[in-house]
């Protein structure tokens, strides 16, 4: 923490302002920059594809894509906790996306017209005529148990979760990630 402190306050040493640029509106604007760059070099700047890779979501729209990049970011960062519950609404996006693009989302509802949970939308994702892979087939029950471990990630004072946690999942939930951003989009 002191070399970023002290790598903060010789950046500012080496900043001058025109008198035009003086303004404190402009000091402001150039040290939010330096800081910015410094922050992307101390932390990496983007995750990288460690639990997945990204172009899986390319082309989806906006909000999977940035679900999807939490995930990844909370995993390359170690932070298992968010990473399994990104995971978790992840999968739960994607299968709601499935039955809006083919216009059956009310199959997946309540009465009172809300989304079922993660947990009842696998066993009814699975009895539908998607035409999915056999690896899919046998991927996704095992991911149910990836909702238990976002469940216990977000509500359990004193669970944990660790990379050995979201590892267990990984290439199961590659498989599913892929074949449902396919199902979304065609």
């Amino acid at each position: 923490m002191d070399l970023e402190l002290r790598t903060w306050n010789q950046s500012l040493e080496n900043v001058r302002f025109s008198a035009e640029d003086s303004s404190l509106y402009s000091q402001m604007n150039t040290s939010k920059a330096i800081l910015i760059g410094m922050l992307e070099r101390v932390s990496g700047g983007l995750p990288s594809s460690e639990l997945f890779p990204l172009s899986i979501v390319d082309g989806t729209p906006n909000y999977i894509q940035k679900i999807a990049l939490q995930a990844n970011g909370c995993y390359e960062r170690g932070w298992y906790d968010c990473s399994a519950v990104m995971m978790r609404r992840l999968i739960e996006t994607l299968i709601i996306e499935c039955y809006e693009k083919h216009g059956i989302e009310s199959k997946i509802k309540n009465t009172d017209g809300n989304y079922f949970f993660l947990g009842d939308l696998i066993p009814r994702f699975l009895s539908e005529s998607w035409n999915i892979s056999r690896n899919t087939k046998n991927s996704l029950p095992r991911l149910r148990d990836v909702k238990d471990l976002g469940d216990m990630a977000a509500h359990s004072r004193r669970f944990l979760a660790t990379q050995s946690d979201i590892d267990k999942y990984s290439k199961d939930f590659r498989i599913v990630l892929q074949e449902l951003v396919f199902l979304a989009e065609k």
